[in-house]
């Protein structure tokens, strides 16, 4: 999974990518300081990995992973190229789906590329930017498309989407939201567009107004209406908290998050909303080799979740042998499972579960 991280410059993309990441990004208050994208690896945390790897003690253990990609400050413009809009735009038609931050939180030493506050203007400034490259993008194919519907009556159903298609972008409309049918909406993804990808906003917010006040603060409020109208998720963070226990171990990292009354950091929110934005689940492998997850979306059926390992696994396909993680945890190992009848022999049309622990039959 791609993740790519927009906003406005000087809203604390820069900040909150190095601190979920660890990756060392320049960070600093002025516009553009980031112009290639940095990109980082982050492991998704599972503690039902810790538990399998006490069972097993493998000799690796790989966990599923996200990849975070930083994408420099977009302005008004940047869709007809200001402020190297184009080289920009292009990296986020690379991820899967969009953080974009949102700042919500006023200070006097970090200058805001519009001079105040106004999260609504903000979204708005790259949601239109998103708009106005797709609006390119559909009107060169509604022109092809009407080319062909001269010679090609089957065409015209097409014509018919795009047209209405250009029309909602036309008013200002995310792709996300248009309304049409199944097949309609496959066109649409298949055609890359920008403002049809997935977003969480994510509100930034100042660490007082974080831990005390989240509900109370006015810009948070104005980033959900707007976020509700779309269907989108809000998501609120401190970019400085999690700068603050970024290099911190993991017992010092809990008891820190522990002092402030919060339960878990803001990457481990994003990773689980992230997750479900996407519509996405892991199962996992098991055994003294390797214990490893492996992310899939919702409704993967076995053969093709066995192919996320090794192609020759789909191919050659037999059964896969599944057990419940809660069911392997409860009877404490694989052979008093077998012997419950708790291991199930599933075959292609199996639709693989979140916590399935799998070993996967094939032949080639």
């Amino acid at each position: 999974m791609k993740l790519g991280i927009v906003g406005l410059p000087n809203v604390g993309k820069s900040t909150l990518f190095n601190a979920i990441t660890n990756a060392g990004a320049e960070s600093a208050n002025y516009p553009f300081c980031t112009i290639e994208p940095n990109v980082g690896m982050v492991a998704v945390p599972d503690k039902r990995l810790d538990r399998l790897v006490e069972m097993y003690h493998p000799q690796k253990v790989t966990p599923a992973t996200i990849e975070f990609v930083d994408i420099a400050g977009l302005v008004k413009g940047a869709s007809k190229g200001e402020g190297l809009g184009n080289k920009f735009l292009s990296h986020i038609r690379e991820v899967d789906a969009i953080l974009h931050v949102v700042r919500c939180f006023e200070s006097t030493e970090i200058i805001h590329v519009d001079g105040e506050i106004g999260p609504q203007r903000d979204v708005e400034t790259i949601n239109l930017e998103l708009i106005f490259s797709d609006i390119d993008i559909v009107d060169r194919r509604l022109q092809k498309a009407q080319k062909l519907a001269k010679g090609d009556k089957s065409m015209a159903a097409e014509v018919a989407m795009l047209t209405r298609l250009k029309a909602h972008l036309e008013e200002g409309k995310r792709a996300a939201g248009f309304d049409g049918d199944e097949e309609e909406l496959a066109i649409i993804q298949s055609m890359g567009l920008l403002s049809a990808k997935k977003v969480i906003y994510v509100a930034n917010m100042s660490e007082d107004d974080f831990i005390n006040n989240i509900e109370q603060n006015l810009y948070y409020q104005q980033l959900q209406q707007l976020a509700a109208a779309e269907n989108a998720l809000t998501l609120p963070i401190c970019a400085k908290i999690e700068e603050d226990i970024s290099d911190m171990s993991a017992e010092d990292k809990e008891m820190f998050l522990g002092e402030l009354g919060l339960t878990e950091s803001g990457l481990d929110r994003l990773i689980r909303a992230s997750y479900s934005l996407l519509g996405l689940i892991s199962y996992l492998t098991a055994g003294e080799p390797e214990v490893r997850a492996w992310t899939i979306k919702k409704g993967t059926k076995a053969p093709q979740a066995a192919g996320k390992i090794h192609s020759d696994f789909e191919r050659g396909f037999i059964r896969a042998e599944v057990v419940a993680y809660d069911d392997l945890m409860a009877q404490g190992s694989m052979a008093a499972c077998r012997e419950k009848g708790l291991v199930r022999s599933e075959g292609k049309e199996y639709v693989m579960q979140d916590g399935d622990v799998v070993l996967f039959r094939f032949n080639v």
